[in-house]
């Protein structure tokens, strides 16, 4: 049997998308315009977590220094410094991460590296919120 058509053997199919690191891994980010669910990032979340649970160690006195909570966390000092500066940050910049309003250039490597004190400045520093 002879068909009149061939089939072809493959098919190409481009996707407009733009991969981004995460919290460590990698994520597609889609094109302008497009519909994009929003979810919460348990990266950001643990590290907030993790944040507010080691300032209360501090202040209650079970630990007396940073390098004894890192010690007892078994995460280096410099970390340890860097996700406890993220109890600082403005209510509602918390409030966003929590329920996983902000975009995707918020991340935790842009919350812990240097931000502004003063809750009004942190708004126009992180820009991504929505």
């Amino acid at each position: 049997m002879i068909r009149a058509t061939s089939i072809p053997n493959t098919v190409t199919l481009h996707v407009p998308l733009t991969l981004i690191k995460r919290g460590g891994r990698k994520e597609m980010q889609l094109p302008e315009g497009a519909e994009q669910t929003r979810r919460t990032d348990n990266t950001l979340i643990k590290a907030l977590a993790r944040a507010f649970r080691w300032k209360r160690m501090l202040e209650t006195g079970d630990f007396m220094t940073i390098t004894e909570l890192a010690e007892r966390e078994g995460v280096a000092v410099s970390y340890l410094t860097r996700v406890l500066r993220l109890t600082l940050l403005a209510p509602e910049i918390i409030a966003v991460i929590l329920d996983g309003l902000h975009g995707p250039e918020l991340t935790l490597t842009k919350v812990t590296g240097p931000f502004p004190l003063e809750w009004a400045l942190q708004r126009g520093y992180f820009q991504s919120l929505n």
